[in-house]
């Protein structure tokens, strides 16, 4: 699992089924807060998935797609909460945004 920031990359090795944003935060990787704990409670976890990866992943709540309106950096037709995220059995690629 890759997560890319503004300040550079970070590979970890994930095992399929983790959610990313505990993983992030289990890696020391600079760029994801968590502040509620995964509760999808706020928007600190927000990362963009590449477009190829969009079906990856479960479709979006409600709950996340409004916590979504509360990022502090763009919101994309990629973006998601990393907290509803489980990680893929492959290697995926996660851009983070300048700030949480």
């Amino acid at each position: 699992m890759t997560y890319r920031g503004p300040d550079g990359e970070t590979t970890i090795d994930v095992p399929p089924g983790t959610r990313l944003m505990q993983a992030a935060i289990d890696g020391d990787v600079d760029g994801i807060i968590g502040e509620c704990g995964g509760n999808v409670m706020c928007a600190t976890c927000h990362v963009y998935v590449g477009a190829s990866d969009v079906d990856v992943f479960p479709p979006m709540s409600a709950d996340e797609d409004e916590m979504l309106t509360c990022t502090k950096a763009e919101r994309r037709t990629t973006s998601r909460l990393s907290c509803q995220l489980p990680a893929p059995a492959h290697d995926i690629t996660v851009e983070l945004p300048e700030d949480q």
